[in-house]
Parts: C-alpha cells; structure tokens; sequence
C-alpha cells in the first residue's frame, strides 16, 4: 500500500494524519494501465464536496499529481480530502485492484439513510457495519430504504434497472456514483431513456435486469431480500458492453 499527501510521497510520520484525518470527503477508483474510468466524474465529485464542506476550490491539479505520485499501475486508489488545522490536504492511498467477478449478487435492504448522502464523506462506519451484519446473514450487499421502504442505494453502490429501453434510478437521497455517470452516459449515447423513479423492493421483480455499479464494475442482482429476480443475460450483456465501451482517462 502507498500514501501521497499533497503530491509527495508519505513519510512515517505522515501516518498521524492519515489516521486522524475524519473531517472530509474521497474518492475512489480503479487505475488500469496507469488510466481511469470516468476521471471526470471523480474530478467533479471531488470539488463540488469540496465547496460544500470546505467553502473553497479543490486545486484538482494536485489531486492529479497526488494520484501520479503513487507511481502505480493497475491498483484501487482513494484520494482524500481531509481537513488539517483549517488547511485541506489531499490524501492519496493506493492498494491491490479490485474487479467483481460475473456471479450476480443478492442484497438484503436494511432501513438506514446516510448523512448527507449525496457527499461521499469520511465516517463510512455505518454502512461497514451493516454491510457485514448482512454478508453474515449470506448476502453480497445491503440495500439501503427509508422508513417507508423507499429504495435509495447499496452501501457502497448505487442500483439501478434497464428494460431495454430505459435505464432507471431510484428518486432518494443518494451518492450519485462515478460508476452510475458512466454507464448512463454510454447507455444515453446509445439511445436509451434515462429516469429517475421512486423504486421498493416488491417493484424490482418486474424488471428483466437490474444491477449494482460502483468503482469495481457493473453487475447483475437476482436476490432481494425473499425476491428472486430475472436476469435477462441478452440485457445484462448490453449493460456491461457499454460499460466496458467507456473510455479510459490519463491521470
């Protein structure tokens, strides 16, 4: 594992700010070829949380050499933003790459809405938590829903559904994900409709595809909760051809 802060490689004693570092905001990808995905949605991220949190510009440059500086080819890299004193430092920390695999997962909802979720901030205890109660209980992933039901996300994903014509998202609070831009984007340029709906678990049966995204990939869900649902492989297909179909960005 390597650490960058502020576009230089970490010294031990940088450790104390790695660790104490709670107030802020992150990112994280996936580096292939020294390249990522979507490096523009990440970008955005990163400084759209920062004027809200912060009240000022994320010098993005720095970002960018922080992730360089890591010197790493195919690996999972986070980039932090993390408050120092009144001063914001950026965090870069790499580890082994990450890839999900075919199987399709099943998740198990769970009533929790994240602070502020549309900021993918520091503090991810909550989510880890229930995350593991769910993996014990023999599921991938937990799925996240207001009191009423409403579906909003995974703990560490977004979910989303295609028929074949539209791609459809939950309408809740929730972390607009680097992966979810991507796809909708590539699926868009292809024709497909996009919306935003008010999504429970009972109405997931109903479409042929649904799927989770996050920085690791796209993948199928067949199992909800006591749903079973289908999985339109001719669907499915499409979904992760246009998703392979995005382009890589240089750091």
């Amino acid at each position: 594992m390597g650490a960058v802060i502020d576009g230089r490689v970490a010294e031990s004693w940088d450790v104390a700010l790695a660790v104490t570092a709670r107030y802020g905001h992150f990112t994280g990808m996936q580096v292939r070829g020294g390249k990522v995905r979507g490096l523009r949605f990440h970008l955005d991220r990163l400084a759209a949380a920062n004027r809200e949190l912060f009240g000022a510009e994320l010098d993005l440059d720095l970002v960018r050499r922080s992730v360089r500086a890591l010197a790493v080819t195919d690996a999972s890299v986070r980039v932090f933003a993390c408050d120092d004193g009144g001063r914001v430092r950026v965090i870069a920390v790499s580890g082994p790459p990450v890839e999900w695999g075919a199987a399709p997962k099943a998740l198990k909802s769970v009533r929790y809405q994240r602070f502020l979720p549309h900021i993918k901030h520091t503090g991810g205890f909550p989510q880890g938590y229930l995350g593991r109660l769910v993996q014990l209980d023999g599921y991938d992933e937990v799925l996240l829903t207001s009191d009423d039901g409403v579906i909003s996300e995974g703990g560490i994903t977004n979910l989303g559904c295609f028929d074949g014509e539209r791609l459809v998202w939950p309408d809740a609070p929730m972390l607009t994900g680097t992966a979810m831009q991507v796809l909708e984007a590539e699926l868009v340029a292809e024709g497909a409709r996009c919306e935003r709906r008010t999504l429970r678990v009972a109405d997931l049966p109903a479409f042929p595809a649904v799927f989770l995204t996050n920085s690791w990939g796209v993948v199928p869900v067949n199992r909800v909760d006591g749903h079973r649902l289908k999985v339109d492989e001719t669907l499915m297909a499409r979904v992760l051809s246009a998703y392979d179909a995005a382009a890589w960005d240089s750091v």
